[in-house]
């Protein structure tokens, strides 16, 4: 019991801060941001991350027929405690993503996997990270998307940065234009409020409303219940708001 009640106590600070900092974003230190009519590509470490960031963007944008590519890098192996098997933990997580992204609206030809060992997106060899950036300059050139989402390049977790490295190198290399935006997962959860405000791209947020597709996005996370089992209810909740957050950056 002893070892419970820290745990819950620094859960329960972590979500009062995220809480605030979400906020303070969205009330205070964000711009509105309309939707636009752009084709988008989202790329998520993990099978779920694009559901928690974009969902709300995701299900705006099919709703009005606007193409969605979604490109998950990792294998998603190590996201789930109960299995044992990583095989199955792999089909697992592939099989929420298809029926989360169904729900938004995306059909799964517009779904991909590069299968990527979880965990390890920072500790690729140079031949590795040199194929995996070329994937992605392929997909790109392929689909040719005029907006890309990106986990936030200190988003606190080593496969979302990895991440953004690597899509922003891939970018580079394709010589593609498109408008980047961040969309934060562990940020305000893990980093303290004076450097989360200190991050020059927070002090130009924007805001979506998804008021209008609320629901969706709740249903597609409810579609991921090897992950509902383990992360911290505090942290889930913050995603269910009527907003989502997103930095831009120039590349």
């Amino acid at each position: 019991m002893n070892k419970i009640v820290p745990v819950r106590v620094r859960e329960r600070l972590q979500e009062i801060q995220y809480s605030l900092i979400q906020e303070w974003i969205i009330n205070r230190g964000s711009q509105p941001l309309n939707l636009s009519h752009n084709s988008a590509m989202v790329f998520a470490p993990h099978q779920d991350d694009e559901t928690f960031g974009c969902g709300g963007m995701i299900a705006l944008k099919r709703q009005q027929e606007i193409p969605v590519h979604v490109v998950f890098i990792t294998d998603g192996q190590s996201g789930v405690n109960n299995l044992t098997n990583k095989n199955n933990t792999i089909q697992v997580r592939k099989q929420e993503a298809v029926k989360a992204l169904e729900v938004l609206g995306v059909d799964n030809s517009y779904t991909h996997f590069l299968d990527k060992q979880d965990g390890a997106l920072q500790k690729l060899t140079a031949e590795q990270k040199q194929l995996t950036i070329a994937q992605i300059v392929e997909l790109l050139k392929l689909y040719q998307p005029q907006e890309v989402y990106v986990p936030y390049r200190l988003d606190c977790h080593p496969d979302h940065e990895a991440t953004f490295d690597l899509v922003i190198l891939a970018i580079k290399e394709s010589q593609l234009q498109v408008k980047l935006l961040q969309y934060p997962i562990w940020v305000f959860w893990d980093k303290p409020f004076f450097q989360v405000f200190k991050a020059p791209e927070v002090k130009r947020a924007y805001r979506l409303s998804i008021a209008s597709v609320k629901d969706k996005k709740s249903r597609a996370i409810a579609a991921y219940p090897s992950q509902l089992e383990f992360l911290c209810s505090g942290f889930i909740k913050r995603f269910f708001g009527n907003n989502e957050i997103f930095f831009p950056i120039d590349i």
